[in-house]
C-alpha cells in the first residue's frame, strides 16, 4: 500500500504521522486490497478534518470526518473506512459466488 499523508495549513507533528501509520499497520489484513491511501489532515476554523481516500482495484473510497480533535477525526474516519471496505469485500464475495452458481445451473 502506498501511503501519502498531507497536512493543509499546518505542519503535522511526527507523533500524528506515527499514530496514523500504527493504526493502519494494526489493521493491515483489512487494508490488504488497498493500492493507494491518501490522507489529508486540515483545520477549518475550530474544526479539525481528516479526509481518507483509499484506492482499491476498481473503486475509490472517500471518507471525511470532522471534530474538535484530530485524533478523534482520524479514529472516526478509520472506522468508517473499515465499514466501507467490509461492505466492498462482501459484495465482491457475493458477486463471485452468484457467478459460480449461475455457471453451474447452465
Amino acid at each position: 500500500m502506498n501511503l501519502s499523508i498531507t497536512a493543509r495549513n499546518y505542519k503535522a507533528p511526527d507523533r500524528l504521522k506515527k499514530y496514523l501509520t500504527e493504526k493502519l499497520d494494526k489493521k493491515k489484513k483489512m487494508y490488504e486490497e488497498v493500492i493507494d491511501a491518501n490522507i489529508v489532515l486540515s483545520y477549518e476554523k475550530q474544526v479539525q478534518v481528516a479526509e481518507f481516500r483509499f484506492k482499491l482495484n476498481n473503486k475509490v473510497l472517500l471518507v471525511t470526518e470532522k471534530s474538535d480533535d484530530i485524533f478523534k477525526s482520524i479514529d472516526q474516519a478509520l472506522n468508517n473506512c473499515e465499514r466501507q471496505i467490509k461492505k466492498y469485500k462482501e459484495r465482491r464475495r457475493e458477486h463471485k459466488s452468484n457467478k459460480i452458481v449461475d455457471n453451474l445451473e447452465v
